[in-house]
């Protein structure tokens, strides 16, 4: 069970990748991203905690001290297949949820295409990396289109 949900989350993700990256910006392949990509990864996500957690879906996890309040209790949890995946699975839906906003900001920040390709691959492959080349790409222009107005002095 756990080796078809990993494929499937990896799969979903690899496809919503190629459409944020590779097919034009419309509001369809946009909302696909978001709500099949990102949501239905939440969604599974949420359930196979629940399940871990319960240990309804993953007994050795709850039974081997799985919890989150220790890092002896996470590594627990990780030591499962449940946990491997649902873990997976949240960085899939977190680093495809940032590249959506990324290739969104980008958009509308007038950034070509061919600039934000590589690091919408960094965001997939290294998640906060590329989020942090975005932010740093992003500051002169965010500015430039939005400057600060600046407060008259009070008397």
């Amino acid at each position: 069970m756990w080796d078809a949900l990993f494929g499937f989350a990896n799969m979903l993700a690899l496809a919503c990748w190629i459409i944020l990256i590779l097919l034009p910006r419309k509001p369809f392949p946009l909302a696909f991203v978001l709500y099949a990509g990102v949501g239905l990864l939440c969604l599974a996500y949420t359930l196979g905690l629940a399940g871990i957690v319960s240990g309804a879906l993953d007994p050795g996890a709850a039974g081997q001290g799985g919890n989150f309040s220790s890092i002896e209790g996470v590594r627990a949890i990780f030591a499962s297949d449940g946990g491997v995946v649902v873990g997976w699975m949240h960085y899939l839906a977190f680093d495809l949820f940032v590249g959506l906003w990324i290739a969104r900001d980008a958009d509308a920040k007038g950034f070509s295409r061919w600039l934000q390709a590589p690091v919408l691959a960094a965001t997939l492959l290294a998640g906060p990396l590329g989020l942090f080349v975005w932010l740093l790409l992003r500051e002169r222009r965010a500015r430039a289109l939005h400057p600060r107005k600046q407060s008259k002095p009070r008397l």
